[in-house]
């Protein structure tokens, strides 16, 4: 299951988003499967994530976590800049 929050300068703060991985995006739709947990921090743009629970809409100022072996479609709605980390 995806758990999104909305992050606050001081959880960016805490979690050290400065020091992540950064990712960029285009709009574009692709099938991902996650080796790992990944704890994500969106930047800027706006994705659909489709799962078999449903979809889950991801938009710039949201942390995420995405659970080891999760399986889903990326719907990348605008241009997505993340920075992440696994867990």
């Amino acid at each position: 299951m995806i758990t999104v929050e909305k992050a606050t300068p001081e959880k960016l703060a805490v979690l050290d988003v400065d020091s992540w991985s950064a990712w960029e995006c285009e709009p574009s739709t692709f099938d991902w499967e996650y080796p790992q947990d990944e704890r994500a921090y969106v930047k800027t743009g706006k994705v659909v994530v489709h799962t078999d629970q449903g979809a889950v809409e991801i938009q710039a100022g949201d942390i995420v976590l995405f659970p080891k072996g999760l399986r889903c479609r990326w719907e990348v709605k605008q241009t997505i800049k993340k920075v992440y980390r696994f867990e």
